[in-house]
C-alpha cells in the first residue's frame, strides 16, 4: 500500500466517513487536507494505524492526514478520483461545502487563529513560484560571482525578478478569492502598488515609489476592495451592479491605496525590516534560541504558515529573509533526534524503517514525516528535537550578532535544500559555512539531548508488534501496554 496511491486512497476513504462525509479535498507538501461534514464518523484508531499514514492533525475545520512529500500528491489525486466515481460530481462537494460554511465559522472559536489561517491561505499558493524564482536568483548570483556564462545571467535575473516585481498582483488576486471578492478585481486594485506611474502621485507630502508597501499594501488594498465590492453588490440593482460595482471597487479602494494604504504599509514594511535586523544584531543568540526551539510546535499546529507574509515582506524589501535560516534549525534538531532514536532502539524494526524512509525528507527540510512518524508519538524526543533546533538557532544568531548575516532569497525549502537560496553580507562561502555550522549544531545537540533525556529506555515505537528495547538496546522484552499513538494536536 505504501507504493500504491490508489490502494492508500481506497483504504482512507471509508475511514474518514465515506464520500458523503467529504466536503473538500486539498493537499500541501506533506498533508492530505480534508474538510469533513461530520468529524465523529472518522475511525481515528484505524486511520492512524494504516500503513503509510504518519499522523493526523486537526486544525479548525481541516482534518489533515500526514502522508509525506511526494506520496501526498499521488494519494490526493487518487482520492479525488474515487470521490468522483462514488459521489457523482464536483457539484455535490460544492453543495455540501455551502451547507457547512456557516457551521465551520461557528466552530472556529478563535478569531485570531482563523485570521492567521486565512492570511496564510493567501500566500501558500505562491510558494512554488517563490521557490522556483528564488533558486534561479541564486543560480544567477552564483554565475555572476564566478563570472561564468555572462550571456545567460541577465536572462536568469529577468526570470527570477519578474515574479517578485508583480507579486502584489498575485497577492491581491488570492486575497479577494479567499475573502469572498472577485479575484480579478482584487488583482486590479493591488496592481496599483507596483504600477510605475504611481511615482507621479504625492501622498503625505512626498511622491510615492512603485512597490511601496509591497505585499502588505497589496493585501490591505485587496481586503478593502472586497469590502467595497460586497457593499455595492448588497445595495445596487442588477442592471447597475454590472457596471458600477467593479468601477466603484477599483475607484474607492484604488484611491485609498494610493493616498493612505501604500504609505502606511510602507511604514509597516520598513518597521518589519528594521525590527528583524535589530533583533538579530542585538539579541541574536536569544532570538535564534526561541525561533529555532519553538518552530516545531508551530509546524505541528499548522501555524508556521502565518509567518509567510513576514518572510515575503523581508524578501521584497531586503532581497532575503533573515528569519528562515533560524527557523530551519528546528529541522536539524528533528533529524538529530530521529538518528538518536534509530541508534538506541535497534530492535524496533518498524520504527527504524519509518526513520529510514523519512530521514531524506528531513535532511531536505520537510520535517512532518519525522514529527508525526517518530518524535511526537514517542513524546520526549519531540522536546529534545526542539532543544536541538534551539541550539542551531542560537549558533546562527550568534554570528548575526558578530556581523555575519544569513538570509534566504525564497521561502519553502530548508535543511540542505536551502543552500542554493542563501544570501548574506559576507559572501556565499561564509554564509554557507555559518548556516552549515548551525545545521551541524542542531544535529549534534538534538542527537545528544535525545540520547540523554529522550526517555528511550523501555519505549516502544509506533507499529512495533509487541516488544520494547531497554535503554542499552538489548533484546526486547514483552510489552505490557500498548505503544503510543500520534496525538492530534489542537
Amino acid at each position: 500500500m505504501h507504493n500504491d496511491p490508489r490502494a492508500t486512497a481506497t483504504a482512507l476513504l471509508p475511514l474518514v466517513g465515506g464520500p458523503a462525509n467529504v466536503v473538500s479535498v486539498a493537499h500541501c507538501v506533506t498533508r492530505l487536507r480534508l474538510v469533513l461534514a461530520d468529524r465523529t464518523r472518522v475511525h481515528d484508531a484505524d486511520l492512524r494505524s494504516l500503513p503509510g499514514v504518519l499522523g493526523v492533525v486537526e486544525d479548525g475545520p481541516s482534518y489533515q492526514v500526514v502522508l509525506g512529500p511526494g506520496t501526498v500528491g499521488r494519494v490526493t489525486e487518487a482520492f479525488e478520483a474515487l470521490l468522483a466515481e462514488r459521489d457523482g460530481s464536483a457539484d455535490a462537494l460544492a453543495r455540501r461545502g455551502a451547507e457547512l460554511k456557516a457551521r465551520q465559522k461557528r466552530r472556529n472559536a478563535t478569531p485570531l487563529k482563523a485570521a492567521l489561517r486565512r492570511v496564510a491561505d493567501v500566500f501558500v499558493p505562491l510558494i512554488p513560484a517563490l521557490i522556483g524564482c528564488g533558486i534561479l536568483a541564486g543560480v544567477a548570483g552564483l554565475l555572476r560571482n564566478l563570472r561564468l556564462l555572462p550571456g545567460l545571467t541577465p536572462a536568469l535575473t529577468a526570470l527570477s525578478a519578474a515574479f517578485m516585481a508583480l507579486i502584489a498582483v498575485f497577492v491581491g488576486h488570492n486575497t479577494a478569492k479567499e475573502f469572498g471578492g472577485t479575484p480579478v478585481l482584487g488583482g486590479a486594485v493591488a496592481a496599483v502598488v507596483v504600477y510605475p506611474g504611481v511615482a507621479q502621485v504625492t501622498a503625505f507630502g512626498a511622491p510615492l515609489a512603485p512597490g511601496q508597501g509591497g505585499v502588505l499594501g497589496a493585501l490591505a488594498a485587496a481586503l478593502l476592495g472586497c469590502q467595497v465590492e460586497k457593499w455595492c453588490r448588497a445595495r445596487l440593482p442588477g442592471t447597475l451592479d454590472v457596471l458600477l460595482t467593479p468601477t466603484l471597487t477599483v475607484l474607492v479602494a484604488g484611491l485609498a491605496t494610493l493616498y493612505v494604504l501604500m504609505y502606511a504599509a510602507g511604514e509597516v514594511a520598513s518597521a518589519v525590516g528594521t525590527a528583524a535586523t535589530w533583533l538579530l544584531t542585538t539579541t541574536g543568540v536569544l532570538a535564534g534560541l526561541l525561533l529555532g526551539g519553538l518552530f516545531l510546535p508551530l509546524v505541528m499546529l499548522g501555524l508556521h504558515q502565518a509567518l509567510i507574509p513576514l518572510h515575503t515582506t523581508l524578501i521584497d524589501q531586503q532581497g532575503h529573509t533573515v528569519l528562515l535560516p533560524l527557523l530551519a534549525m528546528a529541522g536539524a534538531g528533528q533529524v538529530g533526534a530521529a538518528v538518536a532514536v534509530y541508534v538506541r532502539l535497534r530492535h524496533d524494526t518498524s520504527l527504524r524503517t519509518t526513520i529510514r524512509s523519512a530521514l531524506p525528507a528531513g535532511l531536505l527540510g520537510v520535517g512532518e514525516p519525522l514529527i508525526y512518524g517518530v518524535s511526537l508519538p514517542l513524546g520526549r524526543p519531540f522536546l529534545t528535537a526542539c532543544v536541538g533546533g534551539a541550539a542551531g538557532g542560537a549558533f546562527v544568531g550568534l554570528f548575526a550578532m558578530l556581523g555575519t548575516e544569513v538570509g534566504a532569497t525564497a521561502i519553502g525549502p530548508s535543511g540542505w535544500a536551502l543552500f542554493p537560496l542563501l544570501a548574506g553580507d559576507r559572501g556565499l562561502a561564509v554564509t554557507a559555512a555559518v548556516y552549515g555550522g548551525g545545521l551541524l549544531t542542531g544535529y549534534v545537540v538534538g542527537f545528544a539531548a535525545t540520547c540523554l533525556f529522550g526517555g528511550l529506555g523501555g519505549v516502544r515505537g509506533p507499529g512495533d508488534a509487541g516488544a520494547v528495547c531497554d535503554s542499552e538496546g538489548h533484546e526486547p522484552r514483552p510489552a505490557d501496554r500498548p505503544g503510543p499513538r500520534p496525538a492530534s494536536p489542537r
